[in-house]
């Protein structure tokens, strides 16, 4: 299992918690600088296949600081999203990013465990993640409990890192994640852990059609991978069964 203080015994949970408390201070200005702001089309993109499901309350698995929670506001018009993290740290600037933008009213973060989630059953018309699935303790735990909180017929997106196949494109990502983006946000954040933990925790994540028999695996129908900018992201869609 990769984990970010391999020099710890904590679980990866915990360790996870840790690394985005320590990292929240600068976590959305490391996010615009290391992918040169892409994340952000990628989010926007992702959130336009949503467009004709029309979702009205909307769960934003490890929401951090809520940016896919505000795409999916600024696009969709849901009368709620709620989004839920294990990092106080990512919450609170969430909370504060919220206030600042006017969407604390209808964008409501909590402390939530994204593998133990404090739902009932088939409460959500969709249930979103951007780059958080990864993080699971427990992949398939994680995405069987996401299908049970989705209603029947409603739609599961995940925006997730992935691995280029374009030999040329796959030499320079991979020096520039394993290279450059340790160096940079050790220098901002002041955690080096977490930014190596980044492109290793990319390379053991199952992705494409890996992917795809875990999500069919924990529920979801209808299956499908959309990989954007040369296969560096992917967008997963999945419906829970009518």
């Amino acid at each position: 299992m990769v984990v970010p203080y391999k020099e710890k015994e904590a679980g990866k949970r915990e360790q996870i918690a840790e690394m985005f408390d320590n990292i929240s201070p600068k976590y959305d200005l490391l996010n615009r600088l290391l992918s040169v702001g892409i994340d952000v089309w990628w989010r926007k993109k992702a959130i336009s296949m949503l467009r004709s499901a029309k979702p009205k309350f909307i769960l934003d698995i490890a929401t951090g600081t809520g940016d896919l929670a505000v795409e999916a506001v600024k696009q969709l018009k849901p009368e709620k999203v709620i989004g839920v993290d294990i990092s106080e740290g990512m919450l609170a600037m969430g909370r504060e990013k919220m206030k600042k933008i006017g969407m604390e009213n209808v964008i409501e973060l909590r402390s939530g465990d994204s593998e133990k989630l404090l739902f009932e059953n088939n409460t959500f018309d969709a249930v979103i993640v951007s780059f958080g699935v990864r993080n699971f303790e427990n992949l398939e735990k994680g995405l069987t409990d996401m299908n049970r909180v989705t209603k029947p017929g409603g739609t599961c997106l995940i925006i997730e890192f992935s691995k280029p196949k374009t030999p040329i494109i796959k030499q320079l990502y991979w020096f520039y994640n394993s290279t450059i983006v340790p160096l940079i946000g050790k220098l901002i954040s002041k955690d080096k852990a977490a930014y190596s933990y980044l492109p290793e925790s990319v390379k053991a994540f199952p992705e494409g059609d890996d992917f795809l028999k875990v999500f069919e695996k924990a529920g979801f129908t209808e299956t499908k991978s959309v990989p954007l900018t040369f296969g560096i992201c992917t967008v997963y869609l999945g419906k829970k069964k009518t």
